[in-house]
């Protein structure tokens, strides 16, 4: 990892280094010809204001990002933020009724039920509120808190979405024991007014918005609730990130549909500000020689990772092709023949490429030329040079890894031609 860090005497300044740092890392990786993305990003245990990833698109990558169908917004899923839905009136609407639903512990069975019940209307799983317990842990605390996270019955919760959104608490699952110390959880029915009434946090999605009426737990085995009116029946203590971004959803700028990629993280800058600046008292003399507490900023680039990133974006079926800009070589010298001539033309060519400051691998193995041009395209160094019977004739074939091109160019003006070729 390359690492680098900021420090300013205010937020003007660290937004300038902040954008300095952007800059360069977007030359780098655009002098090494990768495909990537810059989105947004959580700042997770680092802290701070903001935060932003370069991911190397990769279908393979370990990290999943969203972009927009019709604007340049692209994010890391845990940084989606969910568009809120306007709020709805509360007047004249229906009132709250527990229902007897016998065996509907699951979003499932519940839909199922209902839609047979002869409500006068259909139901989707999307008009149902699946509220899934937690228990949280701050650090350095020994007890835990009960908490529970409402999403729309049609979503899962993404746990790391949920985590990023509850950092730096340890979150967990609630287990069976969990359960028995708590009989006001009923499992399979858990609606909010138990939750409430027992001083539990509840914390629901946005699109759980004032008005929103939903089919939820009644606190009592085998019934829920329908008709049940946020912002009249019960009153969310905040919002959370945790339910899955799917592909569909509205991008958060307004603009077009979100879609899915993978990636892999190679670079990740941070706005830090003041937190540990104030942890540890870092200040500095301003321009009135007053102390004044100092602004952060952290940035870093993945050096071991974005090898691996080259492979995963500079391949064929045959091997590697490096780009120029990182190959460990210049030009792969294959001497394609037995005859000493030929092997003493070779040499002779990468001594005077040596000379001129280009560096060279030359594979004067006794091995078969098939063997030696199959490694040559293995290990894929931009330009393969291959001396072989056209020596008699004057000539050596110049190879583009990348492209495949073949050339053929008098041995007297090769050396000119690959130095002009690797230098431009």
């Amino acid at each position: 990892m390359k690492d680098s860090y900021s420090f300013d005497l205010d937020d003007e300044g660290l937004e300038r280094s902040y954008q300095a740092h952007r800059e360069a890392y977007t030359k780098l990786f655009d002098r090494l010809g990768l495909e990537y993305v810059v989105v947004k990003a959580t700042s997770g245990a680092m802290g701070g204001s903001a935060s932003e990833e370069f991911l190397a698109v990769a279908e393979t990558g370990e990290d999943t990002y969203v972009r927009s169908t019709e604007s340049g917004y692209a994010a890391n899923v845990e940084a989606v933020v969910t568009p809120a839905p306007p709020a709805q009136p509360i007047e004249g609407r229906p009132e709250a009724q527990v229902h007897h639903t016998p065996n509907t512990p699951t979003i499932e069975t519940l839909v199922n039920f209902l839609n047979n019940a002869n409500l006068g209307r259909t139901f989707t799983a999307a008009d149902t509120l699946k509220n899934v317990m937690l228990k949280t842990r701050q650090p350095g605390a020994k007890e835990w808190e009960l908490v529970c996270v409402a999403v729309p019955g049609d979503r899962e919760v993404d746990m790391k979405r949920l985590e990023a959104s509850l950092e730096p608490a340890e979150v967990a699952l609630l287990e069976e024991a969990d359960f028995a110390k708590n009989p006001f959880l009923v499992k399979g029915y858990i609606g909010p007014k138990a939750l409430q009434d027992n001083g539990v946090r509840y914390l629901a999605d946005p699109r759980i918005v004032p008005g929103t009426a939903w089919v939820t737990g009644a606190d009592k085995v085998d019934h829920h609730v329908v008709d049940l009116l946020a912002g009249r029946d019960f009153t969310p203590d905040g919002t959370i990130e945790a339910a899955e971004v799917r592909e569909g959803d509205a991008s958060p700028d307004g603009q077009g549909t979100l879609v899915a990629a993978r990636g892999i993280e190679i670079g990740h800058i941070f706005q830090l500000g003041r937190k540990y600046a104030d942890a540890f008292e870092l200040d500095a003399l301003g321009p009135d020689s007053k102390p004044i507490r100092i602004t952060m900023g952290s940035y870093g680039v993945g050096v071991s990772r974005l090898v691996g990133v080259l492979a995963e974006q500079n391949h064929d079926d045959l091997g590697l092709i490096w780009p120029r800009e990182v190959s460990p070589f210049d030009v792969h010298i294959v001497i394609a023949g037995k005859d000493e001539a030929v092997a003493a033309g070779a040499e002779k060519i990468a001594a005077e490429l040596d000379a001129a400051g280009i560096e060279v691998i030359l594979d004067d193995r006794k091995a078969t030329p098939g063997v030696k041009f199959a490694d040559a395209e293995l290990v894929g160094v931009p330009t393969i040079l291959v001396v072989g019977r056209g020596l008699a004739n004057g000539v050596v074939e110049v190879k583009d890894r990348r492209s495949g091109e073949r050339e053929e160019i008098a041995v007297d003006a090769v050396v000119e031609h690959l130095v002009k070729l690797v230098r431009s």
